[in-house]
C-alpha cells in the first residue's frame, strides 16, 4: 500500500460534499456578511443557517453558538472570560486535558492568581469523580471545572451528563472540550448541564480553521477578541463564510450517516486489537482502549514491546512505509517530553516503551489493518 493515514485524531479527510459546498461558496457568496448590501446579507443569511443548523443538532438555541477559528480558541476564550468577567477564583481540571486547557490555566494561574487543582486519575486514566466532589465541597471560591468528553490521545470517555450533574450541585460552572465527541456522538446539550464547550469542525471531516464554542445563555462571558461586533459581540473578525458553511455541512453529514459509521469503524476498532494482540506478543493498550464503552471507537493508543533504542527509529519507519500515526496529539509534535497524558497515570516500565496512537475513521479500510500490523511485527522482529 502506498498510503494509509491513521491519524484522524490529528485531522481529518474532508467529505467530497464539504470541498464542493465550500467552493460553491467561494465563488458565488463572497459579500462580507456584516455588509448591508444584498451580497452581504446572501452571506449574512448562510451564517446564520449554519449557526441554526448547530443549534439544532445539538438541541440548543442559535445564539448560544458562537463561530471561532476552532477549538483552541474556544477553549481560550471561555477559560480566560471565566476569569477575568465571570470572578472565577479556582480551575479544576486534570492533568491529561489538551493543553489548548493546560496552558490557558497555567498562563490564568500566573496573570490572575487563582488556585488551580487537578482531580485525581484511576491506573486506566479515568477521572476520580469522588475526588472531585471531595474537592467541589471544600470550597466556597467561584469555581470552573474544565473536562474533557473524550480525550485526545487515549480516548477514554468521561461520563458527561454525570458530571455536569455533580459540577453544577455544587454551583460551579463546567465547560468542556468536546473537540473529539462532537460530530462522532449525539450530544443533546439541552439534557447536559454543561455551560461551555469547544468543537472544530476538521475533526468531523470539516475544514480547518473553524469551529465553534457552546456558550450557556446568560452565562455573561465577553470577547477575547475585539475590534467588531461580529458574533453578536461575542467574538470580532469578518466571518469566513466558506468555512462555516463547511463546517455546517460536515456536522450535518456526519450525524446523517452516525449510525452506520459508528459501528464500521467500532468494528475497524476490534480488528486491530484483535490482529495485534495475535501477531505481537506483549503488545498492551492504554487507558481504556480494550473497554469499548468506555472508549471512543474512533482510535487506540498502543504500547509496543520495543527498546528504546528501536523505538526511535519506528515512526520514520512507519512514515516510510506509508503509514501515518503519531506518538501523541498533533500539537505537540516535535516535543521530546513524551505524552503528558501518559505521563499522567501510566508506571515507569510501560513509559519506557514506544506508545503509538493509531486513529481512524470510516474512510479507511481491514486491509490497511493488515498492513499496518505485518509492518509493525516485521519491524519489532527484524
Amino acid at each position: 500500500m502506498e498510503n494509509v493515514y491513521f491519524d484522524s485524531a490529528a485531522t481529518t479527510q474532508l467529505r467530497e460534499e464539504v470541498v464542493d459546498k465550500m467552493a460553491r461558496v467561494l465563488k458565488e457568496n463572497y459579500g462580507n456578511p456584516s455588509s448591508t448590501h444584498s451580497f452581504g446579507r446572501s452571506s449574512k443569511s448562510l451564517v446564520e443557517q449554519a449557526r441554526k443548523t448547530v443549534a439544532g443538532i445539538l438541541n440548543v438555541k442559535a445564539s448560544e453558538i458562537v463561530f471561532t477559528s476552532g477549538g483552541t480558541e474556544a477553549d481560550n476564550l471561555t477559560l480566560n472570560s471565566a476569569v477575568r468577567d465571570l470572578g472565577v477564583e479556582r480551575i479544576i481540571t486534570s492533568k491529561i486535558e489538551h493543553h489548548a486547557v493546560l496552558y490557558t490555566v497555567d498562563q490564568l494561574k500566573e496573570c490572575f492568581e487563582i488556585e488551580v487543582e487537578y482531580v485525581n486519575l484511576d491506573s486506566k486514566g479515568n477521572v476520580d469523580l469522588s475526588d472531585l466532589e471531595n474537592r467541589l465541597k471544600a470550597s466556597d471560591k467561584k469555581t470552573l471545572v474544565s473536562l474533557m468528553h473524550v480525550n485526545n490521545e487515549i480516548g477514554n470517555k468521561l461520563d458527561l451528563k454525570k458530571t455536569a450533574e455533580l459540577v453544577k450541585s455544587h454551583n460551579a460552572l463546567f465547560h468542556s472540550d468536546t473537540v473529539q465527541s462532537i460530530g462522532h456522538y449525539n450530544l443533546d446539550l439541552n439534557d447536559i448541564p454543561v455551560d461551555f464547550t469547544a468543537v472544530s469542525a476538521h475533526k468531523f471531516h470539516g475544514p480547518k480553521g473553524v469551529g465553534f464554542a457552546f456558550i450557556r445563555r446568560n452565562s455573561g462571558l465577553k470577547p477575547l477578541i475585539f475590534g467588531g461586533e461580529q458574533e453578536r459581540g461575542h467574538r470580532a473578525g469578518t466571518e469566513g463564510v466558506h468555512n462555516i458553511v463547511g463546517l455546517e455541512e460536515s456536522l450535518k453529514l456526519a450525524y446523517e450517516n452516525l449510525q452506520e459509521e459508528m459501528e464500521y469503524t467500532l468494528s475497524l476498532k476490534k480488528h486491530f486489537i484483535e490482529s495485534l494482540k495475535k501477531e505481537i506478543q506483549g503488545v498492551k493498550f492504554n487507558g481504556e482502549c480494550e473497554n469499548f464503552d468506555k472508549s471512543t471507537y474512533t482510535l487506540i493508543n498502543v504500547c509496543l514491546p520495543l527498546s528504546q533504542e528501536k523505538a526511535l527509529m519506528l515512526l520514520f519507519q512507519l512514515d516510510l512505509k506509508g503509514i501515518a500515526c503519531s506518538k501523541g496529539s498533533a500539537c505537540q509534535s516535535g516535543s521530546d517530553k513524551g505524552s503528558h497524558v501518559l505521563n499522567a497515570f501510566c508506571c515507569e516500565e510501560d513509559l519506557k516503551k514506544p506508545s503509538l496512537r493509531f486513529s481512524f475513521s470510516s474512510f479507511n479500510t481491514k486491509d490497511e489493518i493488515d498492513y499496518v500490523v505485518k509492518t509493525l511485527k516485521e519491524f519489532i522482529e527484524g
